[in-house]
């Protein structure tokens, strides 16, 4: 009995995170929000402006979402989940890659990928680590460029 309660938890995360990431891909952010947790707690890598431990829903929606990256993009432009693979999920967490992004307002393409970690409560999101190129997202959503103009290697990472 306990094999599958845990079997039907993965495969209802798995369930969450493809309505959540299609919500995201049909720029649906109303619905994306929904699925938050009152108490979401979202770590993001690095140093950059929008880098750290976001706590609560507001945090991430206003400062992070709306400030920090849709903020900094052209709204015509952005499109998140444009695609994505679930790598790996169990009874409570879900591993996913996920490519979006979209033109920015200082005129930097912003064509991010993540690697995302995903906890589930309740059917909501409450908590998420998300992995980044942190030069990208300083050049693009902070107009913090680089030094040195690095082009994407010959051979592209594929999932």
């Amino acid at each position: 009995m306990q094999q599958e309660t845990g079997t039907m938890a993965r495969q209802e995360n798995i369930n969450l995170l493809n309505q959540y990431f299609t919500l995201m891909q049909n720029g649906d952010w109303a619905a994306v929000e929904a699925m938050y947790h009152d108490n979401i707690v979202v770590h993001m890598l690095g140093t950059t402006p929008a880098s750290g431990r976001m706590d609560g829903k507001a945090m991430v929606t206003d400062d992070l979402i709306a400030e920090k990256v849709h903020g900094a993009m052209v709204p015509d432009t952005i499109k998140f989940a444009r695609k994505w693979k679930i790598m790996c999920a169990d009874d409570q967490r879900v591993v996913a890659i996920m490519e979006g992004g979209g033109e920015t307002k200082s005129g930097v393409t912003y064509d991010q990928t993540y690697c995302e970690i995903f906890r589930f409560q309740d059917g909501k999101l409450i908590e998420m680590h998300a992995f980044f190129d942190t030069a990208l997202a300083e050049a693009a959503l902070f107009e913090n460029p680089l030094t040195v103009i690095r082009h994407p290697a010959a051979a592209q990472m594929d999932y």
